[in-house]
């Protein structure tokens, strides 16, 4: 009996510690995003589960000039607690002492340095939902202060996902559509929801993203972009909503080739690089690729205050 006592106990130590779900805040609970990610995260019947976290914490936050952020965010704190359990706490400082990690869900894009700034000051690793910020000096002070803190952080949107394979072959361009409503308060006002549209530009083309123009009506903004090789990228943001879709153009030995694609979303391949890079802190998208797509929308918001001349990203 010793003897079996002592060997399950040397196999006890061997065996490997079962992997803790990690604990995740929530900044910002004015937006759909936060109760999808309570479902996929907290809620093992559900068929979009993705192990390996959960979300424990969550700050209000809110903006009351904004009515998509002011009219939504009861109903949604509502939800996180009662349904999934969720403590809602009254500070970022509070939220960062009971959490591995941050998911920054705040909707609008105007707070996001000011709440980044604390999480960074409490070395917590982040995503931050689209749009990054409201401006190009925001996002790059909220990637300078994260450098400088050591902190992990990474931001894209789903529809990255939704193009990734038509990624093959020479590309010598794109052009893509989508829903393009625009937010007033939000200076980069492309930032607001037709950033979907610059995710697959980019994710397509890559960086090197040189000259932007921007032409600006009721109806809709096409933003025409040249890359630094030659290509040449196209987005269309449609309103008041559209599909998504994208038109691919490859070069082979004899003659162009022309692919076009409905595109979808791919919010499960997100949640799952979501908890992986929380894990690793590794970003799936690199920081440059997501400060130069803003600098892009950027140049596109000169373009436009320039009636249609083209700029330089800076």
């Amino acid at each position: 009996m010793r003897r079996l006592a002592f060997l399950l106990a040397c196999v006890s130590l061997a065996a490997p510690a079962a992997a803790q779900d990690l604990r995740l805040g929530l900044v910002g609970t004015d937006t759909s995003h936060v109760t999808g990610f309570a479902s996929v995260f907290n809620d093992p019947a559900s068929p979009q589960h993705v192990p390996g976290a959960r979300i424990v914490a969550a700050y209000r936050g809110g903006s009351p000039d904004l009515p998509s952020s002011r009219d939504r965010i009861d109903n949604f704190t509502a939800q996180l607690k009662d349904k999934y359990g969720v403590e809602i706490v009254g500070s970022i400082a509070e939220l960062c002492a009971r959490v591995d990690g941050v998911l920054l869900t705040s909707v609008d894009g105007r707070v996001h340095l000011a709440q980044a700034r604390e999480i960074i000051a409490a070395r917590k690793p982040m995503f931050i939902d689209k749009p990054l910020a409201s401006t190009l000096d925001d996002a790059r002070e909220i990637a300078r202060l994260a450098k400088a803190s050591g902190v992990a952080w990474f931001s894209t949107s789903t529809l990255r996902y939704g193009v990734t394979a038509l990624k093959t072959g020479d590309i010598t361009g794109v052009d893509v559509w989508g829903p393009g409503p625009l937010e007033e308060h939000h200076q980069l006002d492309l930032s607001w929801y037709a950033i979907h549209e610059a995710e697959m530009v980019f994710t397509i083309l890559g960086r090197g993203c040189e000259e932007v123009t921007r032409i600006a009506t009721p109806d809709a903004d096409v933003v025409t972009c040249r890359w630094s090789d030659g290509r040449i990228g196209t987005m269309r943001a449609l309103r008041p909503s559209a599909e998504y879709g994208a038109v691919v153009f490859r070069k082979n030995a004899k003659r162009q080739e022309v692919e076009m694609k409905t595109i979808v979303s791919s919010t499960r391949t997100l949640d799952e690089e979501i908890v992986k890079f929380f894990h690793t802190r590794v970003p799936p998208v690199p920081n440059e690729d997501t400060l130069e797509l803003i600098a892009f929308l950027d140049a596109a918001q000169r373009s436009k205050e320039a009636a249609g001349k083209p700029m330089r990203l800076r």
